[in-house]
């Protein structure tokens, strides 16, 4: 950590808030939707009574989750199945059965809430090779009668591919645990993320116990707009088809061109990048990561880590400048675990770490361009997944009034930093 002389007289841009509420698509009824959905799907799959069936959920905090969850065990025992919640989450709650039964933990995964328990094992079956990448299952799930994703369909933060973030990522990654993961992500490395997805996807869905995937989509309010339920014959399509809808519901910043990007807070919980690359843009950290071209961002600051991240800061390489506050909550151990399974250590990277937010805003500041008060473009958020409400200096207004559905709700005022140097705003 460093202590930043800052300039006497240096000058810090008024910023003025900003509402921005784009067209979404409509939440909808969760327990009309599930039930419609079962009701289409039920006939279709094959469940003995007795079955011990595993129903994966991940690391992601997803509207409802526990209510959607809570559900489908409830529809499998009326079928007359045994049904079983399997993290299905990769490397991730530091790559270990007790630490991924705490992730769910925390969503409100537990057996008392659910109604069924709760197992998990990192033991993973090799099942062979499919195009030349080995293959591998989460041993409970491989024991398992039939396996019943539960999983949000979104754009990836790292690659673009006709199928992304959803249930058969799930499957291949999620079920893949830690070995796995680790395992496609070397593959990704020479032959891109997007085909050993759907090559080890499509494996696993034609000579797996797949019964059912649970797709949803959220809308930019994180509401649920989408359900659909899909047997292994019908996922792709169907996941093809999410993709768009969640595409087009994807948050985005409201500028081509930022030279400060402020951020209240990053974390797993927020995107798996921590920074979701699909709003910041620019190069992924990731030796597989695709472009994204738009926005053209010069400097990030984050200002902390959220508490449900537990330490993880995949995305830290992503910053250019941090303060002490938030480097001191990282977990390295879990950061690391995280960055070598994705084959990406880059995303470790210690950004230049200040004492004060204060400090650290100067910073950034003082490595831009040669710029004036007029076409400063500094912009202040919550975090990647929150951009209704926003805080920007005055060189984002002429832009910001092209666009729609944006509404300038203040005046400019000081940016504002307490007697120890933190950035004292309310979004």
């Amino acid at each position: 950590m460093v202590t930043l002389e800052i300039p006497q007289g240096f000058a810090y841009p008024d910023m003025y808030r900003v509402e921005w509420q784009p067209e979404t698509p409509p939440a909808v009824n969760v327990a009309q939707a599930l039930e419609s959905e079962w009701i289409g799907c039920r006939d279709k799959i094959a469940i003995r009574p007795g079955d011990r069936i595993a129903v994966g959920v991940g690391s992601r905090s997803i509207p409802d989750l526990a209510q959607i969850v809570t559900s489908v065990v409830a529809r499998l025992k009326a079928a007359g199945a045994d049904p079983f919640i399997l993290p299905a989450m990769g490397s991730h709650g530091g790559g270990t059965a007790q630490g991924q039964t705490a992730v769910l933990a925390e969503l409100g995964i537990v057996a008392q809430v659910v109604g069924a328990p709760v197992l998990a094992t990192m033991e993973v079956v090799h099942l062979g090779e499919a195009g030349g990448i080995s293959v591998y299952m989460n041993r409970l799930a491989h024991e398992a009668d039939g396996l019943v994703l539960i999983n949000r369909v979104k754009p990836h933060t790292d690659f673009t591919g006709p199928v992304e973030s959803g249930v058969i990522k799930m499957l291949v990654i999620g079920l893949g645990n830690q070995k796995g993961a680790d395992a496609y992500h070397k593959a990704a490395v020479e032959k891109g993320f997007s085909h050993v997805l759907m090559t080890v996807g499509r494996h696993l869905l034609a000579t797996s116990r797949f019964l059912l995937g649970v797709a949803l989509v959220e809308n930019r309010h994180h509401e649920i707009c989408e359900i659909r339920l899909g047997t292994a014959e019908e996922m792709e399509p169907l996941e093809r088809d999410l993709l768009k809808t969640a595409r087009a519901c994807l948050p985005a910043l409201p500028l081509d061109t930022i030279d400060l990007l402020i951020v209240d807070e990053m974390g797993k919980n927020i995107s798996g990048a921590g920074l979701d690359p699909n709003v910041i843009g620019g190069k992924g950290t990731c030796a597989w990561s695709d472009d994204r071209p738009v926005p053209d961002i010069t400097r990030i600051f984050v200002r902390d880590l959220t508490d449900a991240t537990r330490g993880n800061a995949m995305g830290l390489g992503r910053l250019d400048v941090a303060t002490r506050k938030l480097v001191d909550k990282i977990d390295m151990q879990a950061t690391a675990v995280n960055a070598i399974t994705a084959c990406c250590p880059e995303d470790c990277k210690i950004p230049l770490t200040v004492a004060t937010e204060k400090q650290a805003v100067a910073a950034a500041l003082m490595t831009l361009r040669p710029y004036t008060p007029e076409d400063l473009k500094v912009v202040h958020i919550k975090n990647t997944r929150d951009l209704a409400s926003m805080r920007v200096s005055k060189g984002c207004l002429p832009e910001l009034e092209t666009r729609e559905n944006i509404r300038i709700v203040s005046a400019g005022s000081p940016m504002v930093f307490d007697d120890t140097g933190q950035l004292a705003a309310d979004l």
